[in-house]
Formats: structure tokens, C-alpha cells, sequence
């Protein structure tokens, strides 16, 4: 039997390097002259933590964050954009977690688009893992390439690993 996992991770070096090139960027803009913010990766956590003086530069961090990201090969859907940015003292702040592993409703969605796509094919759920097991390594291929269209509907980065044949 064939079978790869399905999972959603990102890399942790290579967020960490897209992170400080975006800090260096700020630094070196015009527009972020004399600011006293930051852009932060907290390892630990998964988060990233970005703290300006206003919601406009918050939102420009974002918009660099999410540019070097891609460049550095990551999926920008890696990250939660979901909080709102809040105020502490003079300075606004934001979180934004990133996701790591496939969470329930999630791997519910990608287990019913495969199901639906009528290969011979089974899916298990094991943790925060997709296992699909098939007699042939085509039917497998066949499933990314389903789960490669659907991927707007999934709405977060998946790779594919451990296939065996």
C-alpha cells in the first residue's frame, strides 16, 4: 500500500530570516523614519508580535511581513490575522499567530474533498496529520493534485510528506 501525510508546518529558520528582513526593511523606509516599533518572532509561541504608533504603520508592517514572507518561499496563509490590533499605552499592538498543524474543522474539510473526489483512496486524522493510503502511487498523486485545486477553500499552506509506495 502507498501512502504519504498531509500536514501544515512552517519552517521556523525561515520565518525567523523573513522576519528580520522585514525589521531591516523598516528600519531603512522613509515612511518608518524615527519609529519606535518592532517586529518580533516569538519562537516558543508561534507568534509574531508587532508593536507601532499607529494602526497605518501596523498595517504596513503587515504588508512588508507578508512580502518577505512569500520571498523566502513561505505561504502568507501561514499566518492568523484574525485579532484585532489594540492599544497599550502610546503604542498600538498587534498578534499574529502562526498556524502550525491541521486543525479539526480543517482536516474535516480536506477529508471530505477527498472523499468527494471518489478515488480509491482512505484518509485518517492522526493529531494534527493527514495519512492517505492507496494501492497506487497515481491515485495518490492524484489526491494532492485535487487538494491543490481546492487549496482557496482550505484556506492554509499543506505539504506533502513520507510518501512510501
Amino acid at each position: 500500500m502507498a501512502s504519504f501525510d498531509i500536514v501544515s508546518k512552517v519552517d521556523p529558520q525561515i520565518m525567523d530570516n523573513a522576519i528580520n528582513v522585514a525589521r531591516k526593511e523598516i528600519m531603512n523606509r522613509y515612511d518608518f523614519r524615527d519609529t519606535k516599533g518592532s517586529l518580533e518572532y516569538d519562537k516558543k509561541n508561534n507568534m509574531v508580535n508587532i508593536s507601532m504608533e499607529n494602526e497605518m504603520r501596523v498595517q504596513h508592517t503587515e504588508d512588508v511581513l507578508i512580502g518577505k514572507m512569500v520571498k523566502q518561499g513561505l505561504d502568507a496563509t501561514a499566518l492568523d490575522f484574525s485579532k484585532e490590533a489594540y492599544q497599550s499605552g502610546a503604542m498600538v499592538k498587534k498578534d499574529i499567530k502562526v498556524k502550525a498543524g491541521i486543525e479539526k474543522d480543517t482536516s474535516k474539510k480536506i477529508m471530505k474533498i477527498i472523499k468527494d473526489s471518489k478515488l480509491k483512496v482512505s484518509a485518517a486524522m492522526m493529531d494534527e496529520t493527514i495519512r492517505v493510503t492507496g494501492k497506487k502511487i497515481d491515485d495518490l498523486q492524484q489526491v494532492i493534485a485535487v487538494l491543490r485545486s481546492n487549496s482557496e477553500e482550505i484556506g492554509m499552506p499543506l505539504q506533502y510528506v513520507n510518501m512510501k509506495s
